[in-house]
């Protein structure tokens, strides 16, 4: 075998990465990570941070634009935006968090970093990695277990023309330094919701071209939830589209989108084109096959439930991995590879209770089951939508756009699924997770303590619902 002088080496330097690494060096083993690019990974870099730092932005402007008509006796405005401005806020949010919770991190724990890209060679039994550092310098090294933690990357479908057009990603999107007049977004799920009111509400008249509907893999109410919120703010949501072909338009520069819609061929004009199509693992040039590592339809890394792959001293975490794209799927996925690696713990993640959030305003969040998923697995389910206009902190806000919604068991009462379009729907989510987790039922939530005028208080008037009109409850009753 070659000369291993580190215990672990870490291709990648995300939330999996740095989550394996700081275990790793807990549990005393010496660490090594590889990063080609930012150090950071997708969430602090492109992804989770500074999206959600320009949702916020957007949304104050929104509110300061449309405050007047919502409370009485509040005047607000809002002049146009400082795009320039506003990204170098975002840059600036990045850089801190980035040196904060990553790079003194790195020196706090001691592992080691290297800047450059790396390649597996040596073979299946005796695997090490080629680094190739900035400046061309190259390096062969070894270690007892490897990590892959490399992430994903913005997809697009091979769609005729996109290839010869400056089309954006959520990535390209965050960094434009001015509003564009139009803008037209392919996709509804995800990313693609809050891009699109993102943009919308910093002034760019959106129009969404969506296979399906919005939200497609969530409850069908939160796709009419949203769909009539964005209808309220100007957002032009096609659905059943699917895009044939794109180009430029040589008189205005803007793009032009061929499209078929519910059998129908139309076209569709913006000045600029967002494509929020999915992602996909990037494990391209990591030269897989020849350390005997398998991998997926998509690029993905196949592991078993404890995340080894296919060779016992490589394993996988994260986006890699083809699992749910968050970055505490990721960072629980690290810390479990690296207690099965060196503790031969045999440890597993449960991933039945995930919580998952869509931060447009208001907010989607979901933990458990949908209905529909409920009744593909056999279980019988009641279920009860509550929409907010019952919940007292939804009047208050004067904001009763959406709903919550459980899914029980009709025969014990248990909850197995939440969905909740709502303001702070994050928070329901969460507070879902452990409604879940232990198990409780509609009869326990409807009579728990509840703190009045907070958006969680939806949550047991919801319970209350399968059992009470709730039109007819006095606050607190």
């Amino acid at each position: 075998m070659a000369e291993t002088p580190f215990d672990l080496a870490v291709i990648g330097s995300g939330g999996g990465a740095f989550a394996a690494a700081i275990r790793a060096t807990n549990l005393g083993k010496s660490v090594l990570m590889v990063e080609r690019s930012t150090v950071g990974g997708t969430c602090v870099n492109t992804g989770c941070v500074p999206s959600k730092a320009l949702l916020a932005a957007a949304e104050a402007r929104h509110v300061a634009l449309n405050a007047s008509g919502r409370f009485p006796g509040i005047s607000t405005s809002a002049v146009e935006v400082d795009m320039a401005g506003l990204i170098g806020g975002k840059r600036s949010l990045v850089e801190t968090m980035r040196s904060d919770k990553y790079i003194d991190l790195i020196e706090n724990y001691g592992w080691e970093l290297r800047q450059g890209n790396a390649v597996f060679a040596g073979g299946h039994d005796d695997p090490v990695l080629e680094i190739t550092g900035p400046d061309g310098a190259r390096e062969s090294i070894g270690a007892a277990h490897y990590l892959v933690a490399t992430g994903s990357a913005s997809w697009a479908p091979p769609i005729e023309g996109l290839a010869d057009l400056d089309y954006l990603t959520s990535t390209t999107a965050m960094e434009l330094e001015e509003v564009p007049e139009s803008l037209l977004v392919i996709g509804g799920g995800y990313v693609a919701l809050e891009q699109a009111q993102l943009f919308a509400r910093l002034g760019s008249k959106v129009t969404m071209l969506v296979r399906s509907r919005l939200a497609s893999a969530e409850e069908p109410d939160a796709s009419r939830a949203l769909r009539e919120v964005f209808a309220d703010e100007g957002i032009r949501v096609v659905r059943r589209a699917a895009v044939s072909s794109v180009r430029v338009d040589p008189s205005t520069g803007g793009i032009v989108a061929s499209a078929t819609v519910s059998g129908r061929q139309e076209e569709f004009r913006s000045a600029r084109l967002l494509v929020a199509t999915g992602r996909r693992p990037v494990t391209a040039g990591l030269n897989l096959a020849a350390v005997g590592v398998k991998t997926g339809d998509g690029g993905e890394i196949l592991t078993d439930n404890r995340l080894n792959s296919s060779n016992a001293r490589i394993w996988a975490a994260g986006d890699v991995t083809g699992h749910r794209e968050f970055v505490y799927v990721a960072a629980a996925q690290g810390s479990v590879a690296v207690e099965n690696a060196f503790n031969n713990a045999g440890r597993e993640i449960n991933y039945r209770n995930l919580p998952r959030v869509a931060f447009t305003t208001p907010a989607l969040a979901r933990v458990g089951m949908t209905d529909k998923e409920a009744n593909e697995a056999g279980i019988r389910c009641e279920c009860r939508v509550l929409p907010l206009e019952y919940v007292p902190r939804a009047l208050v806000n004067r904001d009763t756009r959406g709903f919550i919604k459980i899914v029980a068991d009709a025969d014990t009462g248990r909850i197995v699924g939440i969905t909740a379009v709502a303001k702070d729907a994050g928070e329901l989510a969460a507070a879902g997770v452990y409604i879940l987790e232990a198990g409780m039922t509609v009869e326990q939530v409807a009579n728990l303590w509840s703190p009045y005028l907070t958006m969680a208080e939806g949550i047991k008037i919801a319970a209350q619902s399968f059992t009470t009109d709730v039109s007819k409850l006095s606050c607190c009753a």
